[in-house]
């Protein structure tokens, strides 16, 4: 079999394309490292100036702290003779800084263990003067969010209150249902005053 070689032009052409492209390439790459190099740098240099600008304001504190100090060493007394053979005596004078008592949260007080006829009661009781909010009957008559929650559902559900939707938190007021309940019972019980806020 016989191999044709090509002319020598066309190897010469192939060499001289290949060390072109090597040329090329390398050519490239030291570019990108230098734009690269380029970005690094001004990234290097935006925060160098980052950091000047804070030791700038750093040095600009400190030179308001020293003019303080240094006015405040003018001030001092008269008394301290500028005579070089007497010792000066400065007295500091240490000042004890006492925290105020917290004031103590008013104290609440718990209604007794009541049944559900004694609660009804008292929540009407309390509602009679004005609508108040489930939250202010839970901390007036000490009982659980719970357990307020049912007993006003209930008491909603049996007509005996109303619930007041249009504001958050809902309110509740006595109906005349509950007066009436109110004032048909005729036991005497004690009314719990509402907490103050």
């Amino acid at each position: 079999m016989i191999i044709e070689i090509p002319d020598l032009d066309v190897i010469l052409g192939l060499i001289l394309a290949f060390i072109g492209g090597l040329v090329t390439l390398f050519v490239y790459s030291k570019l990108k490292a230098i734009s690269t190099s380029n970005d690094q740098t001004k990234a290097d240099l935006e925060r160098m100036e980052f950091y000047e600008r804070q030791l700038i304001d750093l040095k600009i504190k400190l030179d308001a702290i020293d003019l303080e100090n240094l006015t405040f060493s003018q001030e001092t007394p008269q008394n301290i003779v500028k005579n070089e053979e007497k010792p000066v005596q400065v007295v500091q004078k240490q000042v004890e800084i006492v925290p105020e008592p917290a004031p103590n949260p008013p104290k609440v007080e718990r209604a007794p263990n009541m049944s559900s006829d004694n609660i009804v009661e008292a929540v009407l009781r309390l509602i009679t003067d004005k609508s108040r909010t489930s939250r202010d009957i839970q901390i007036t008559l000490g009982k659980s969010r719970e357990h307020i929650s049912r007993t006003m559902k209930k008491m909603t559900d049996d007509g005996l209150v109303e619930r007041n939707t249009n504001a958050k938190p809902y309110s509740y007021s006595i109906t005349q249902m509950g007066l009436s309940k109110l004032s048909g019972s005729g036991s005497v019980a004690q009314t719990i005053a509402p907490q103050t806020s």
